[in-house]
């Protein structure tokens, strides 16, 4: 079955090439290449990097609340904070105020880990922001912001 690209109830899809979905994936790619490398010495996922920036950042912190900063749906998310507190990266206690919610903290291994690789990742964001262009990039990024606050 050939595809003529013809329209099909007065719509018609995009290009691949110009296909935002597709276009997004393209781009982490490239990004996230020098980042894989960097965690792969450490034998630590894209994921669990991202749990960890967000927990240094926000500080004790629930686990909603970095499931939607971690961009990680909640079951892998438990999955992910389990092995993390196996691996001493993490810890998780029942918050004093709200019995039903757990906090996530950072341990000393987990900063540790940070720290190791700060200096490698914060030379990766520079360059990307050279070869890219710093106004450009911070351009980017808020306009990704706003289309993430797109509601459908």
């Amino acid at each position: 079955m050939k595809n003529s690209g013809t329209k099909t109830n007065s719509l018609q899809l995009s290009k691949t090439g110009r296909s935002l979905p597709i276009a997004l994936l393209r781009a982490r790619e490239v990004v996230m290449e020098p980042y894989r490398t960097m965690l792969h010495a450490s034998n630590i996922s894209e994921q669990k990097w991202r749990v960890l920036r967000v927990v240094n950042e926000m500080g004790p912190v629930g686990q909603a609340r970095i499931a939607e900063a971690a961009c990680i749906m909640m079951p892998s998310l438990t999955r992910i904070l389990k092995a993390m507190e196996q691996d001493g990266l993490l810890t998780r206690a029942n918050d004093a105020s709200d019995r039903r919610t757990t906090l996530v903290s950072i341990t000393e291994t987990g900063i540790a880990l940070i720290n190791e690789h700060y200096s490698n990742s914060a030379q990766i964001t520079q360059k990307l922001a050279q070869e890219f262009g710093e106004e450009r990039l911070e351009t980017l990024l808020d306009l990704l912001e706003d289309l993430r606050k797109l509601k459908f």
